[in-house]
Protein backbone atom coordinates (compact mmCIF):
# COMPACT_ATOMS: atom_id res chain seq x y z
CA UNK A 1 0.00 0.00 0.00
CA UNK A 2 1.27 3.47 -0.89
CA UNK A 3 2.52 5.81 1.82
CA UNK A 4 -0.32 8.23 2.35
CA UNK A 5 1.93 11.29 2.15
CA UNK A 6 3.02 10.14 -1.30
CA UNK A 7 -0.66 9.96 -2.17
CA UNK A 8 -1.10 13.45 -0.71
CA UNK A 9 1.61 14.81 -2.98
CA UNK A 10 -0.11 13.31 -6.02
CA UNK A 11 -3.71 14.04 -4.98
CA UNK A 12 -4.32 15.80 -8.30
CA UNK A 13 -4.03 12.43 -10.02
CA UNK A 14 -6.86 11.00 -7.95
CA UNK A 15 -9.18 13.82 -6.94
CA UNK A 16 -10.94 16.39 -9.10
CA UNK A 17 -9.29 19.80 -8.67
CA UNK A 18 -12.62 21.21 -7.51
CA UNK A 19 -12.37 18.86 -4.55
CA UNK A 20 -8.63 18.68 -3.90
CA UNK A 21 -7.46 22.26 -4.28
CA UNK A 22 -9.31 24.15 -1.56
CA UNK A 23 -7.47 26.16 1.11
CA UNK A 24 -5.25 25.26 2.96
CA UNK A 25 -5.05 21.51 2.34
CA UNK A 26 -3.10 20.60 5.48
CA UNK A 27 -2.48 16.85 5.93
CA UNK A 28 -4.28 15.86 9.13
CA UNK A 29 -4.13 12.59 11.08
CA UNK A 30 -6.44 13.34 14.02
CA UNK A 31 -9.02 15.77 15.37
CA UNK A 32 -10.10 16.39 18.95
CA UNK A 33 -12.27 19.09 20.52
CA UNK A 34 -11.22 22.40 18.95
CA UNK A 35 -8.02 21.03 17.44
CA UNK A 36 -6.62 19.31 14.37
CA UNK A 37 -3.33 17.41 14.53
CA UNK A 38 -1.06 17.41 11.51
CA UNK A 39 0.99 14.55 10.12
CA UNK A 40 4.06 16.38 11.44
CA UNK A 41 2.64 16.36 14.97
CA UNK A 42 1.72 20.05 14.95
CA UNK A 43 -1.45 21.12 16.74
CA UNK A 44 -3.82 23.53 14.97
CA UNK A 45 -6.56 25.45 16.75
CA UNK A 46 -9.57 25.01 14.48
CA UNK A 47 -11.77 28.04 13.95
CA UNK A 48 -13.67 26.45 11.05
CA UNK A 49 -15.60 23.53 12.64
CA UNK A 50 -15.37 21.70 9.32
CA UNK A 51 -17.23 24.70 7.81
CA UNK A 52 -19.79 25.09 10.62
CA UNK A 53 -20.42 21.35 10.99
CA UNK A 54 -18.83 20.10 14.22
CA UNK A 55 -20.69 22.44 16.57
CA UNK A 56 -20.15 19.97 19.42
CA UNK A 57 -16.41 19.88 18.73
CA UNK A 58 -14.39 17.26 16.89
CA UNK A 59 -14.91 13.67 18.02
CA UNK A 60 -16.91 14.50 21.13
CA UNK A 61 -16.74 11.30 23.26
CA UNK A 62 -20.53 10.95 23.28
CA UNK A 63 -20.62 11.31 19.48
CA UNK A 64 -17.99 8.62 18.99
CA UNK A 65 -19.86 6.27 21.33
CA UNK A 66 -23.16 7.04 19.60
CA UNK A 67 -21.69 6.00 16.25
CA UNK A 68 -20.42 2.73 17.71
CA UNK A 69 -23.69 1.94 19.48
CA UNK A 70 -25.81 2.70 16.42
CA UNK A 71 -23.62 0.57 14.16
CA UNK A 72 -24.25 -2.43 16.41
CA UNK A 73 -27.86 -2.41 15.19
CA UNK A 74 -28.32 -0.73 11.80
CA UNK A 75 -25.95 0.68 9.19
CA UNK A 76 -28.31 1.48 6.32
CA UNK A 77 -32.05 1.89 6.25
CA UNK A 78 -33.89 3.13 3.22
CA UNK A 79 -36.60 4.99 5.11
CA UNK A 80 -40.03 3.95 3.97
CA UNK A 81 -38.88 0.52 2.86
CA UNK A 82 -38.05 -0.11 6.51
CA UNK A 83 -38.66 2.10 9.52
CA UNK A 84 -36.43 2.53 12.57
CA UNK A 85 -36.49 4.30 15.91
CA UNK A 86 -33.73 6.88 15.44
CA UNK A 87 -35.38 8.71 12.52
CA UNK A 88 -38.68 8.99 14.41
CA UNK A 89 -37.13 10.09 17.71
CA UNK A 90 -35.01 12.65 15.86
CA UNK A 91 -38.10 14.10 14.20
CA UNK A 92 -39.80 14.39 17.58
CA UNK A 93 -36.80 16.10 19.22
CA UNK A 94 -36.08 18.48 16.34
CA UNK A 95 -39.67 19.68 16.48
CA UNK A 96 -39.00 20.91 20.02
CA UNK A 97 -36.20 23.29 19.02
CA UNK A 98 -37.39 24.47 15.61
CA UNK A 99 -39.57 27.60 15.46
CA UNK A 100 -43.35 27.51 15.37
CA UNK A 101 -45.05 24.54 13.75
CA UNK A 102 -42.05 23.38 11.71
CA UNK A 103 -42.28 19.77 12.80
CA UNK A 104 -42.43 17.52 9.72
CA UNK A 105 -39.27 16.33 7.97
CA UNK A 106 -37.87 14.99 4.74
CA UNK A 107 -34.36 13.80 5.61
CA UNK A 108 -31.53 13.88 3.08
CA UNK A 109 -27.72 13.97 3.18
CA UNK A 110 -26.49 17.50 2.44
CA UNK A 111 -27.54 21.11 2.63
CA UNK A 112 -27.91 21.27 -1.13
CA UNK A 113 -30.30 18.32 -1.08
CA UNK A 114 -32.35 20.05 1.62
CA UNK A 115 -32.58 23.14 -0.62
CA UNK A 116 -33.67 21.04 -3.60
CA UNK A 117 -36.40 19.53 -1.46
CA UNK A 118 -37.54 22.93 -0.22
CA UNK A 119 -37.82 24.33 -3.74
CA UNK A 120 -39.69 21.27 -4.99
CA UNK A 121 -42.08 21.33 -2.05
CA UNK A 122 -42.87 25.03 -2.50
CA UNK A 123 -43.54 24.72 -6.22
CA UNK A 124 -45.68 21.63 -5.82
CA UNK A 125 -47.95 22.85 -3.04
CA UNK A 126 -48.46 26.35 -4.50
CA UNK A 127 -48.73 25.21 -8.13
CA UNK A 128 -46.66 28.29 -9.03
CA UNK A 129 -43.54 28.16 -11.22
CA UNK A 130 -41.21 30.97 -10.06
CA UNK A 131 -38.72 31.46 -7.24
CA UNK A 132 -37.24 34.71 -5.93
CA UNK A 133 -33.84 34.71 -4.23
CA UNK A 134 -31.36 37.36 -3.13
CA UNK A 135 -28.12 38.41 -4.77
CA UNK A 136 -25.16 37.18 -2.74
CA UNK A 137 -26.83 34.13 -1.23
CA UNK A 138 -25.33 30.67 -1.50
CA UNK A 139 -27.69 27.70 -1.56
CA UNK A 140 -25.63 24.94 -3.17
CA UNK A 141 -24.14 23.79 -6.44
CA UNK A 142 -26.63 21.27 -7.85
CA UNK A 143 -28.71 22.70 -10.67
CA UNK A 144 -31.85 23.58 -8.74
CA UNK A 145 -29.94 25.08 -5.81
CA UNK A 146 -27.55 26.77 -8.23
CA UNK A 147 -30.46 28.56 -9.89
CA UNK A 148 -30.89 30.57 -6.68
CA UNK A 149 -27.18 30.82 -5.78
CA UNK A 150 -25.48 34.11 -6.66
CA UNK A 151 -22.63 34.50 -4.17
CA UNK A 152 -20.13 34.10 -7.02
CA UNK A 153 -20.74 34.11 -10.77
CA UNK A 154 -18.09 31.42 -11.32
CA UNK A 155 -20.40 28.85 -9.72
CA UNK A 156 -22.86 29.40 -12.57
CA UNK A 157 -20.36 29.63 -15.45
CA UNK A 158 -21.56 27.82 -18.62
CA UNK A 159 -24.47 26.30 -16.70
CA UNK A 160 -27.32 28.80 -17.30
CA UNK A 161 -29.22 27.55 -14.25
CA UNK A 162 -32.33 29.71 -14.67
CA UNK A 163 -34.98 27.28 -13.46
CA UNK A 164 -37.47 30.16 -13.49
CA UNK A 165 -35.76 32.20 -10.80
CA UNK A 166 -35.36 35.93 -10.20
CA UNK A 167 -32.95 37.75 -7.91
CA UNK A 168 -33.26 40.99 -5.98
CA UNK A 169 -30.57 42.70 -3.83
CA UNK A 170 -29.79 41.53 -0.31
CA UNK A 171 -29.87 44.07 2.51
CA UNK A 172 -27.02 46.56 2.09
CA UNK A 173 -26.46 48.53 5.28
CA UNK A 174 -23.25 50.00 3.88
CA UNK A 175 -25.18 51.54 1.00
CA UNK A 176 -26.98 53.82 3.42
CA UNK A 177 -26.01 57.50 3.36
CA UNK A 178 -24.76 59.24 6.49
CA UNK A 179 -27.55 60.47 8.71
CA UNK A 180 -30.07 57.94 7.37
CA UNK A 181 -31.38 55.14 9.59
CA UNK A 182 -29.86 51.94 8.10
CA UNK A 183 -32.82 49.78 9.10
CA UNK A 184 -35.35 52.13 7.49
CA UNK A 185 -33.14 52.47 4.42
CA UNK A 186 -32.90 48.70 3.90
CA UNK A 187 -36.63 48.19 4.36
CA UNK A 188 -37.44 50.96 1.87
CA UNK A 189 -35.02 49.50 -0.68
CA UNK A 190 -36.56 46.06 -0.23
CA UNK A 191 -40.05 47.39 -0.90
CA UNK A 192 -38.80 49.18 -4.02
CA UNK A 193 -37.00 46.05 -5.25
CA UNK A 194 -40.08 43.85 -4.85
CA UNK A 195 -42.29 46.49 -6.45
CA UNK A 196 -39.94 46.74 -9.43
CA UNK A 197 -39.76 42.95 -9.75
CA UNK A 198 -43.52 42.47 -9.61
CA UNK A 199 -44.14 45.35 -12.00
CA UNK A 200 -41.62 44.46 -14.70
CA UNK A 201 -40.64 40.78 -14.52
CA UNK A 202 -43.07 38.47 -12.76
CA UNK A 203 -46.46 38.83 -11.08
CA UNK A 204 -46.60 37.87 -7.41
CA UNK A 205 -49.36 35.37 -8.18
CA UNK A 206 -46.79 33.33 -10.15
CA UNK A 207 -44.16 33.22 -7.38
CA UNK A 208 -44.08 30.01 -5.37
CA UNK A 209 -41.51 31.06 -2.82
CA UNK A 210 -38.87 33.49 -1.68
CA UNK A 211 -35.69 31.75 -0.52
CA UNK A 212 -33.04 33.45 1.59
CA UNK A 213 -30.16 32.94 3.93
CA UNK A 214 -31.24 34.91 7.01
CA UNK A 215 -27.52 35.67 7.39
CA UNK A 216 -25.32 35.52 4.30
CA UNK A 217 -22.79 32.73 4.68
CA UNK A 218 -20.46 32.13 1.75
CA UNK A 219 -21.52 35.53 0.42
CA UNK A 220 -19.66 37.38 3.16
CA UNK A 221 -21.30 36.96 6.60
CA UNK A 222 -23.68 39.84 6.07
CA UNK A 223 -26.23 40.30 8.88
CA UNK A 224 -29.35 42.16 7.72
CA UNK A 225 -31.46 44.39 9.99
CA UNK A 226 -34.21 42.49 11.79
CA UNK A 227 -36.84 44.82 10.34
CA UNK A 228 -35.66 43.89 6.83
CA UNK A 229 -36.15 40.17 7.48
CA UNK A 230 -39.57 40.86 8.99
CA UNK A 231 -40.52 42.89 5.89
CA UNK A 232 -39.63 39.93 3.66
CA UNK A 233 -42.05 37.84 5.73
CA UNK A 234 -44.72 40.54 5.45
CA UNK A 235 -44.42 40.79 1.66
CA UNK A 236 -44.64 37.01 1.31
CA UNK A 237 -47.77 36.93 3.47
CA UNK A 238 -49.34 39.72 1.44
CA UNK A 239 -49.07 37.72 -1.78
CA UNK A 240 -49.48 34.14 -0.56
CA UNK A 241 -45.81 33.37 -1.25
CA UNK A 242 -44.01 30.75 0.83
CA UNK A 243 -40.85 31.86 2.66
CA UNK A 244 -37.89 29.47 2.76
CA UNK A 245 -35.01 29.97 5.20
CA UNK A 246 -31.73 28.36 4.25
CA UNK A 247 -30.39 27.61 7.74
CA UNK A 248 -27.77 25.14 6.60
CA UNK A 249 -24.98 27.23 8.13
CA UNK A 250 -26.88 29.26 10.74
CA UNK A 251 -28.52 26.34 12.54
CA UNK A 252 -27.95 24.42 15.75
CA UNK A 253 -26.73 27.25 17.95
CA UNK A 254 -24.32 28.91 15.56
CA UNK A 255 -25.93 32.37 15.92
CA UNK A 256 -26.43 32.20 19.69
CA UNK A 257 -29.99 30.95 19.12
CA UNK A 258 -31.05 27.48 18.01
CA UNK A 259 -31.76 28.92 14.56
CA UNK A 260 -31.50 32.32 12.92
CA UNK A 261 -35.30 32.32 12.63
CA UNK A 262 -35.35 32.81 16.40
CA UNK A 263 -32.55 35.38 16.20
CA UNK A 264 -34.75 37.49 13.89
CA UNK A 265 -38.08 36.39 15.44
CA UNK A 266 -39.39 35.43 12.00
CA UNK A 267 -40.90 32.02 11.22
CA UNK A 268 -40.47 30.75 7.66
CA UNK A 269 -42.85 28.31 6.00
CA UNK A 270 -40.05 25.94 5.02
CA UNK A 271 -36.52 25.49 6.32
CA UNK A 272 -33.45 23.70 5.03
CA UNK A 273 -31.17 22.44 7.81
CA UNK A 274 -27.89 20.50 7.70
CA UNK A 275 -24.21 21.02 8.71
CA UNK A 276 -24.38 21.14 12.55
CA UNK A 277 -27.23 18.63 12.71
CA UNK A 278 -25.11 15.48 13.24
CA UNK A 279 -21.63 16.55 14.36
CA UNK A 280 -19.92 15.56 11.13
CA UNK A 281 -22.08 12.78 9.74
CA UNK A 282 -23.95 13.50 6.48
CA UNK A 283 -27.53 14.45 7.29
CA UNK A 284 -29.93 17.23 6.35
CA UNK A 285 -33.63 17.91 6.28
CA UNK A 286 -36.29 19.87 4.46
CA UNK A 287 -38.66 21.02 7.20
CA UNK A 288 -42.23 22.31 7.08
CA UNK A 289 -45.46 22.04 9.02
CA UNK A 290 -47.44 18.82 8.90
CA UNK A 291 -50.19 20.70 7.07
CA UNK A 292 -47.85 21.79 4.29
CA UNK A 293 -45.85 18.58 4.04
CA UNK A 294 -48.99 16.43 3.70
CA UNK A 295 -49.70 18.17 0.39
CA UNK A 296 -46.55 16.53 -1.01
CA UNK A 297 -47.69 12.99 -1.87
CA UNK A 298 -45.80 9.70 -2.03
CA UNK A 299 -43.37 9.52 -4.93
CA UNK A 300 -43.00 13.25 -5.53
CA UNK A 301 -39.61 13.19 -3.80
CA UNK A 302 -37.38 10.37 -2.62
CA UNK A 303 -34.01 9.29 -1.27
CA UNK A 304 -31.91 6.16 -0.87
CA UNK A 305 -29.48 7.30 1.81
CA UNK A 306 -31.34 10.21 3.44
CA UNK A 307 -32.08 9.79 7.13
CA UNK A 308 -29.39 7.14 7.61
CA UNK A 309 -30.01 5.38 10.95
CA UNK A 310 -26.49 6.00 12.28
CA UNK A 311 -26.62 9.68 11.29
CA UNK A 312 -30.03 10.06 12.94
CA UNK A 313 -28.76 8.46 16.15
CA UNK A 314 -25.79 10.81 16.17
CA UNK A 315 -28.07 13.79 15.50
CA UNK A 316 -30.06 12.83 18.60
CA UNK A 317 -26.84 12.72 20.61
CA UNK A 318 -25.85 16.09 19.13
CA UNK A 319 -29.08 17.63 20.42
CA UNK A 320 -28.44 16.09 23.85
CA UNK A 321 -24.95 17.61 23.99
CA UNK A 322 -26.18 21.02 22.85
CA UNK A 323 -28.71 20.95 25.69
CA UNK A 324 -26.56 19.38 28.42
CA UNK A 325 -23.49 21.54 27.83
CA UNK A 326 -25.53 24.68 27.13
CA UNK A 327 -23.65 25.21 23.89
CA UNK A 328 -26.26 27.53 22.37
CA UNK A 329 -25.78 29.87 25.33
CA UNK A 330 -22.00 29.44 25.09
CA UNK A 331 -22.19 30.46 21.44
CA UNK A 332 -23.74 33.77 22.43
CA UNK A 333 -21.52 34.49 25.43
CA UNK A 334 -18.22 33.50 23.85
CA UNK A 335 -19.28 34.96 20.51
CA UNK A 336 -19.91 38.34 22.13
CA UNK A 337 -16.53 38.09 23.83
CA UNK A 338 -14.79 37.26 20.54
CA UNK A 339 -16.43 40.23 18.84
CA UNK A 340 -15.20 42.57 21.59
CA UNK A 341 -11.64 41.34 21.11
CA UNK A 342 -11.89 41.65 17.33
CA UNK A 343 -13.20 45.20 17.55
CA UNK A 344 -10.11 46.03 19.60
CA UNK A 345 -7.97 44.55 16.81
CA UNK A 346 -9.91 46.62 14.30
CA UNK A 347 -8.91 49.77 16.17
CA UNK A 348 -5.25 48.73 15.98
CA UNK A 349 -5.06 47.49 12.38
CA UNK A 350 -6.54 49.50 9.53
CA UNK A 351 -6.60 46.45 7.28
CA UNK A 352 -9.66 45.24 9.26
CA UNK A 353 -12.54 47.26 7.83
CA UNK A 354 -15.47 45.54 9.57
CA UNK A 355 -16.37 42.87 12.11
CA UNK A 356 -19.79 41.24 11.78
CA UNK A 357 -21.13 38.56 14.07
CA UNK A 358 -24.08 36.68 15.46
CA UNK A 359 -23.00 34.25 18.14
CA UNK A 360 -20.02 32.28 16.85
CA UNK A 361 -20.72 33.12 13.22
CA UNK A 362 -18.09 35.84 12.79
CA UNK A 363 -16.86 37.64 9.68
CA UNK A 364 -13.69 39.75 9.68
CA UNK A 365 -13.67 41.95 6.58
CA UNK A 366 -10.28 42.88 5.13
CA UNK A 367 -9.75 45.95 2.93
CA UNK A 368 -6.86 47.89 1.48
CA UNK A 369 -6.41 50.71 4.03
CA UNK A 370 -5.26 53.13 1.31
CA UNK A 371 -7.95 52.54 -1.32
CA UNK A 372 -10.76 51.08 0.77
CA UNK A 373 -11.17 48.25 -1.74
CA UNK A 374 -12.06 44.81 -0.43
CA UNK A 375 -8.90 42.69 -0.50
CA UNK A 376 -9.13 38.96 -1.07
CA UNK A 377 -5.41 38.63 -1.74
CA UNK A 378 -4.64 40.07 1.68
CA UNK A 379 -7.03 37.56 3.25
CA UNK A 380 -5.17 34.64 1.67
CA UNK A 381 -1.82 35.88 2.96
CA UNK A 382 -3.20 36.47 6.45
CA UNK A 383 -4.79 33.01 6.48
CA UNK A 384 -1.49 31.41 5.47
CA UNK A 385 0.40 33.28 8.19
CA UNK A 386 -2.27 32.39 10.76
CA UNK A 387 -1.92 28.73 9.85
CA UNK A 388 1.84 28.96 10.36
CA UNK A 389 1.13 30.43 13.79
CA UNK A 390 -1.17 27.51 14.55
CA UNK A 391 -4.79 28.58 13.94
CA UNK A 392 -7.05 27.66 11.04
CA UNK A 393 -9.60 30.12 9.62
CA UNK A 394 -11.51 30.03 6.34
CA UNK A 395 -12.65 32.70 3.90
CA UNK A 396 -15.85 33.93 2.28
CA UNK A 397 -17.22 36.90 0.35
CA UNK A 398 -17.55 37.65 -3.34
CA UNK A 399 -13.80 38.26 -3.76
CA UNK A 400 -12.75 36.27 -0.69
CA UNK A 401 -12.46 39.45 1.36
CA UNK A 402 -13.82 38.08 4.65
CA UNK A 403 -12.05 35.86 7.16
CA UNK A 404 -14.65 33.38 8.33
CA UNK A 405 -14.40 32.53 12.04
CA UNK A 406 -16.68 29.66 13.01
CA UNK A 407 -15.14 27.67 15.89
CA UNK A 408 -16.92 24.76 17.56
CA UNK A 409 -19.53 25.93 20.05
CA UNK A 410 -17.46 24.24 22.76
CA UNK A 411 -14.75 26.89 22.34
CA UNK A 412 -13.61 28.72 25.48
CA UNK A 413 -12.66 32.35 26.00
CA UNK A 414 -9.09 31.17 26.59
CA UNK A 415 -9.04 29.46 23.19
CA UNK A 416 -10.49 32.61 21.61
CA UNK A 417 -7.65 34.60 23.16
CA UNK A 418 -5.07 32.13 21.88
CA UNK A 419 -6.50 32.06 18.37
CA UNK A 420 -6.87 35.82 18.08
CA UNK A 421 -3.32 36.32 19.38
CA UNK A 422 -2.16 34.12 16.50
CA UNK A 423 -4.36 36.09 14.09
CA UNK A 424 -2.86 39.35 15.33
CA UNK A 425 0.65 38.03 14.69
CA UNK A 426 -0.43 37.03 11.18
CA UNK A 427 -1.82 40.52 10.53
CA UNK A 428 1.38 42.08 11.84
CA UNK A 429 3.43 39.91 9.50
CA UNK A 430 1.27 40.89 6.57
CA UNK A 431 1.37 44.61 7.32
CA UNK A 432 5.16 44.59 7.63
CA UNK A 433 5.28 43.54 3.98
CA UNK A 434 3.17 46.45 2.78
Amino acid sequence: MSNWLDLYDSMGDYLAPSMAKDHPNIPIVKEEGCYYYGVDGKQYLDFTSGIAVTNTGHRHPKIVQSIKDAADNLVHGPSGVIMYESILRLSEELGKVLPGDLDCFFFANSGTEAIEGALKLAKFVTERPYVVSFTGCFHGRSMGALSVTTSKSKYRKFLQPSHLSYQIPYADVKGCSDGVNPENYCVEQLEKDFHRLFKHQVTPEEVACVIMEPILGEGGYIIPPKAWVKKVREICDEHGILLIFDEVQTGFGRTGEWFAAQYFDVKPDIMAIAKGIASGLPLSATVASKELMKKWPLGMHGTTFGGNPIACSVALTTLEILHEERLVENSKVVGDYAKEQLLQLKEKYSVISDVRSAGLMIGIEISNPHTGELDGQAVMKILDYALEEGVLFYLCGNVGEVIRMIPPLTVTKEQIDTGLSMLEKAIQRYMKEQ
